[in-house]
């Protein structure tokens, strides 16, 4: 479903095409241009693109030492560290197939993922969290090696002796022995790969878990060319001229496939630094923000909601930044609209999804966008609407429909599980397109709005009601800060909406007050039967709110 060129506002021609590269290539080919070049900023030390490329290397040898071969799986099981991206272009440069893990996760559902993925190496920290967690993976799966970072290693010299001098009991009492191995250990110095022969086309690089709505999280397989590409539409829409000057708020965990491709492979695709944060902590990042003089950050909406909360948002000099990103869920209208009050700062909507190597759609950075809506497609993409209940046809004109893509960034399939292909995609006129699950609509300038999620939406009666239709409206209310509806069972219509939200700090709304006032503004099938305040609604790992944690714990 594309647009005229007339209508298309993105800087990069929609009917480009781009070129596939290897990840490693990638990396190589930025750092050849400038060595010395920053790409990462880290708690007050830099690393150049030179440093990174050679860690990198050594630690691919490292790799193959330890008897790791093309095809096989590397783990990374750690935060926002420097050796997160040495190890992830190491890794690839060895031939492996990087597999990314949450350091949120708990043993079982690491030690799940860690089988069902084949990883026979995982990479973390000598974080005491961390390390605790992985030690007993390696004992209770198939995982054969646990390499261990040094946290203080990574530091600027004096936060690195301070750590280890004072604060011991952040650092973990590693035991190092054969199959428990040290970063130093896995990168000797002057060592290099053997040079392995990647295919883009055909060769994995990455393998990230999706949690999807229902089941065990899937594996999505992720070419080098899905992943290589979407960094280039990326880079294809930023209208800003000399994008090796651009600095990147790093305050999404890399280990997202948001993260991975809008930050780090952006970045070194286009030869970018990111100014990077351990976690997501709000006086830290506006910190990093002034320090480092970021000109953009891709977040998700409740980390700007975080920056407006905070008391020095005011004394902060965001002047540096041209542009904020924000995916992974809606931005509440409200929202978008105080953040850009208060700070000046240009807020765009976009979206994407694991399957899509991270990068569907975004609006324009600069001139013509449409809030409210997930902007236009990156370059060389494309898109048609299903039939909600038919997804063998095409949604009635005019109608909202499930979103369903085609483009160079959509991934292969779901590793392991070949028998869910006919559900995840369809074939239309010689095409294969992923079926999203996302209901949306797309206006005559080729401007996308997601309605809601197929799985989310509540049959009352027999009526279809959109979850995020009530939660837009009960966020206009001046006392509610954050919302999610779902539907509860009732007798009678089989499911009823109930809304759960939170207030903000000194509002005094009941909740009897804020349902009347809610579907006096809505329509009767789309009515609550009561909202429930709460101080605090679930969130994923990169701090969306969860719809489906929220069912599951209330129902």
């Amino acid at each position: 479903m594309p647009v005229s060129n007339a209508a298309y506002h993105h800087p990069t021609p929609q009917d480009t095409r781009f070129e596939a590269l290897s990840l490693p290539d990638m990396l190589e080919r930025t750092m050849r241009a400038d060595p010395q070049a920053p790409i990462l900023h880290f708690l007050g030390r830099t690393y150049s693109y030179g440093e990174i490329y050679s860690e990198a290397q050594r630690f691919a040898a490292g790799l193959q030492a330890a008897g790791i071969v093309k095809g096989d799986r590397v783990g990374l099981f750690l935060p926002n560290v420097p050796i997160y991206a040495a190890a992830y272009y190491g890794a690839m440069m060895a031939g492996a197939i990087v597999v990314n893990f949450s350091p949120l996760y708990s043993v079982e559902e690491l030690a799940w993922q860690v089988d069902d993925s084949g990883t026979r190496l995982l990479v973390t920290l000598d974080v005491p969290e961390l390390y605790t967690t992985a030690s007993k993976v390696l004992a209770a799966s198939g995982l054969e090696t646990l390499v261990v970072g040094s946290l203080a290693d990574m530091l600027p010299w004096y936060k690195g002796i301070a750590l280890k001098l004072l604060k011991r009991s952040q650092i973990a009492d590693v035991a190092y022995g054969p199959v428990v191995r040290s970063w130093a250990d896995m990168t000797p110095a002057n060592a290099a790969p053997t040079p392995v022969a990647i295919d883009p086309h055909t060769d994995l690089a990455l393998l990230q878990y999706t949690g999807g709505t229902t089941g065990r999280p899937k594996g999505a397989m992720l070419g080098h060319d899905q992943l290589s590409i979407n960094a280039q539409q990326v880079a294809g829409i930023n209208p800003f001229g000399n994008a090796r000057e651009e600095v990147f708020m790093g305050a999404l965990p890399f280990f997202h496939v948001f993260a991975n491709t809008a930050l780090l492979n952006h970045a070194v695709y286009t030869g970018a630094s990111i100014a990077m944060v351990p976690r997501f902590e709000t006086k830290q990042v506006l910190e990093t923000i002034q320090k480092y003089r970021c000109t953009g950050f891709p977040g998700v909406p409740t980390m700007f909601q975080a920056m407006l909360d905070h008391p020095d948002l005011a004394k902060t000099d965001l002047s540096s930044l041209k542009v904020c990103i924000s995916g992974g869920a809606p931005m509440p209208g409200p929202v978008h609209v105080r953040f850009e009050e208060a700070t000046g700062v240009r807020l765009v909507e976009g979206y994407g999804l694991t399957e899509s190597a991270g990068v569907v759609s975004v609006n324009p950075y600069e001139g013509t966008r449409k809030r409210g809506t997930i902007g236009q497609l990156v370059p060389s993409t494309e898109v048609i609407l299903l039939d909600k209940e038919h997804p063998e046809r095409l949604a009635p004109e005019g109608e909202p429909g499930e979103l369903a893509v085609c483009g160079p960034q959509v991934m292969r399939g779901y590793w392991n599980r070949p028998e869910t292909d006919p559900d995840t995609f369809v074939e239309r006129d010689g095409k294969r397109y992923l079926r999203t699950g996302d209901v949306a609509r797309v206006d005559e300038d080729g401007f996308l709005e997601i309605v809601d999620r197929i799985k989310d939406m509540i049959a009352v009666g027999g009526f279809k009601v959109f979850p995020s239709v009530v939660e837009d409206v009960i966020l206009e209310h001046p006392a509610v800060k954050e919302a999610l509806v779902i539907g509860v069972p009732e007798e009678y219509r089989g499911e009823v909406p109930r809304a759960y939200i939170t207030l903000h700090e000194g509002a005094a709304a009941t909740a009897e007050e804020l349902a009347g006032w809610l579907n006096a503004k809505i329509g009767k099938h789309e009515r609550v039967d009561q909202v429930v305040i709460r101080s605090d609604l679930p969130r994923t790992i990169i701090g969306k709110l969860d719809r489906k944690a929220l069912r599951a714990e209330v129902l």
